[in-house]
């Protein structure tokens, strides 16, 4: 579906269950994101939504596939995610440990963004981080995204604090210029945006036909 210099990404078809549980069912992955590593039926529950996904928007997490190896060594795509009660466009992403640090979350992420603004129209793109979890702050900075909001959930017991991260499709972030972002009919946040250093990586998009929202 996505192309990358380094990655292929593709649907999570069932096959993909065993490389799924390296990422979801491994304990220091999943501490700073979700607080506990997932059982092997949790992470079969996580494919089943994403195929859903697929079936109900034409995206959703992704397969990201090391085009050295041809294995799949991580998850990224978009979501349909809740944010004060109003519906966002996620970009999400997890990958396996050995592969972190290396740039694949940046360089998926950045194609996926551009899949948002390109195939699937979209004006805004967001990401929802823990604010413990500063390396996936940190990818999101690179994508050219913006902290603009944060909010308190509890998850199974866990209290945890969430930044809201995003970006526009027609506007740079430039320094010292003032934004209205809107995130719900009843809220806007007005900041003054920083000035954030660009990733480049070589991307393009392949069978974008794929997506329904072009249907």
């Amino acid at each position: 579906m996505l192309e990358t210099k380094r990655l292929f990404i593709r649907e999570m078809v069932q096959s993909d269950l065993d490389a799924l549980c390296t990422i979801l069912c491994d304990e220091e992955v999943m501490q700073i994101a979700y607080g506990h590593a997932f059982t092997v039926e949790e992470a079969q529950q996580w494919l089943n939504r994403n195929l859903k996904r697929y079936e109900d928007y034409g995206f959703g997490l992704w397969a990201v596939i090391c085009k050295e190896t041809n294995e799949m060594i991580g998850q990224c795509g978009l979501t349909m995610q809740q944010w004060r009660g109003q519906g966002i466009l996620e970009i999400g992403f997890s990958f396996q440990k050995a592969y972190w640090h290396q740039g694949y979350a940046i360089e998926s992420a950045l194609a996926c963004k551009e899949y948002a603004f390109s195939a699937l129209n979209a004006d805004w793109v967001y990401a929802i981080i823990r604010d413990i979890n500063i390396s996936s702050q940190k990818v999101a900075i690179r994508t050219g995204m913006q902290m603009i909001d944060q909010d308190s959930k509890n998850f199974r017991n866990i209290d945890m604090e969430l930044l809201l991260y995003a970006v526009e499709r027609t506007k740079e972030l430039n320094q010292n210029r003032s934004l209205i972002l809107p995130i719900s009919s009843d809220l806007n946040i007005q900041l003054t945006s920083l000035n954030f250093s660009k990733h480049e990586q070589d991307y393009h998009l392949i069978n974008l036909e794929n997506s329904k929202a072009e249907q």
